[in-house]
């Protein structure tokens, strides 16, 4: 059973860190060189759709890593779950306080109603989303160290 909570941890908060460093790597810089009706309408539509995906799977990895941490109590690898389970918590309260209403804002926007600075509040989204990217990489490491030493 440990094993399988081990697998099933990982590799979910693995796949989560890759679509989100797939969107800040690759997708955003791409999407904010496009003119501004193209630009604007792929992250709206972007914004919707991640917009109801990424809550469950941020939420569902803090469950997976506080049921790792949980299972592994009294073990080194506990403790390192723990880490890792308060580094998710630090991403999904980053997320709500401070990406989820600039996103919120940006789903609205199309290319004849938007605001001037739509490209720097985009910016501003994106640097927030790279820091939550090396939080949620440095849990994944940290999930992987305690199903290691498992």
């Amino acid at each position: 059973m440990m094993t399988v909570l081990a697998v099933v941890t990982a590799t979910v908060i693995g796949l989560m860190v890759g679509v989100e460093l797939a969107v800040a790597a690759v997708l955003n810089p791409i999407l904010l060189r496009l003119p501004a009706g193209a630009s604007l309408a792929a992250r709206a539509d972007g914004g919707r759709v991640l917009g109801r995906l990424m809550p469950w799977w941020y939420v569902g990895s803090l469950a997976l890593t506080a049921a790792l941490a949980a299972v592994t109590w009294g073990t080194p690898a506990a403790a390192t779950a723990v880490v890792a389970g308060v580094l998710l918590a630090v991403s999904v309260v980053l997320s709500v306080t401070l990406l989820v209403p600039i996103n919120n804002r940006s789903r609205t926007w199309t290319a004849e109603r938007h605001p001037d600075d739509w490209r720097e509040q985009h910016r501003r989204w994106d640097r927030l989303h790279l820091g939550r990217v090396a939080i949620i990489t440095a849990s994944f490491v940290l999930v992987l160290v305690a199903t290691t030493s498992l």
